[in-house]
């Protein structure tokens, strides 16, 4: 896959919010407080428990229509309950930005356009929930100002891509640079990022322990296939500093003038 060729469908960010504990909100059975907006750890887990149920059922049906039988770990999906939390809490801060800038968010993008990437069935609230995520980045990302693009923030946005093993890992801030051309992904994602983290501290977020290390979800197009990721926290102070570096790629080439990527 050529790295220039990722253009952003929706950008990335993720927020520095407060623990339950730290703000008097520790009721065990809330998974995250946005405002007025309660999201319980029952919700989470339907959402999740349908996922994979829905996930496993299907896959039992493929590997029985190639007469195959499918390891147990081949039947659950790697969507975490982290994400869950991740798009229930992104979605509803998103919201609020594109309210409060009265902007109109169109129902576009469908389960069924993400089911084969997403690799989740369309039936499922969780793909759902993605295509009203999509449809409301993109107008976010249409009317927010790009911001600059600083070696940190380029760098965090592809260390998690790279972990989804759709971009070469181990390669330097000069070949990424490379690689990312403008990096008009990179610039949307940092804008993303600001307005969702000022929209946290003026809807009095909270997050269930368990959850504490929130990530905004995020997809980009390659021109062939979608990938989806997730930026784990950012603090306050800007750029990502809880990402361990990718493990280098096992072919020993080096990354083209623009930018190879295996």
């Amino acid at each position: 896959m050529r790295a220039r060729r990722l253009i952003a469908a929706a950008s990335v960010a993720a927020l520095g919010v407060l623990s339950l504990a730290a703000c008097g909100k520790s009721a065990p059975n809330v998974a995250a407080y946005v405002g007025d907006a309660t999201y319980s750890v029952d919700r989470v887990d339907a959402i999740y428990d349908d996922l994979q149920a829905k996930y496993g059922e299907a896959v039992r049906q493929e590997a029985g229509q190639a007469g195959a039988t499918p390891e147990p770990e081949q039947l659950r999906s790697a969507v975490t309950r982290q994400d869950v939390v991740n798009l229930l809490v992104s979605l509803e801060l998103g919201k609020r930005v594109a309210a409060s800038k009265n902007l109109q968010v169109p129902d576009e993008v469908t389960p069924q356009q993400l089911e084969q990437n997403l690799r989740v069935p369309a039936s499922t609230e969780y793909a759902k929930l993605w295509g009203e995520w999509i449809d409301l980045l993109q107008v976010l990302n249409q009317q927010l100002p790009p911001a600059e693009l600083s070696d940190d923030s380029m760098m965090a946005v592809y260390q998690a891509i790279a972990k989804t093993g759709a971009i070469q890992g181990g390669l330097s801030v000069a070949d990424v640079r490379r690689a990312f051309g403008d990096g008009g992904f990179v610039r949307a994602a940092t804008a993303l990022s600001t307005a969702l983290e000022d929209e946290a501290g003026r809807a009095d977020v909270s997050i269930n322990p368990r959850y504490r290390a929130v990530g905004v979800p995020s997809v980009v197009s390659t021109g062939q296939s979608l990938v989806f990721y997730s930026l784990p926290y950012i603090n306050e102070e800007g750029p990502v500093t809880d990402i361990s570096t990718p493990e280098p790629a096992t072919s020993s080439a080096a990354p083209e003038a623009e930018g190879t990527a295996s």
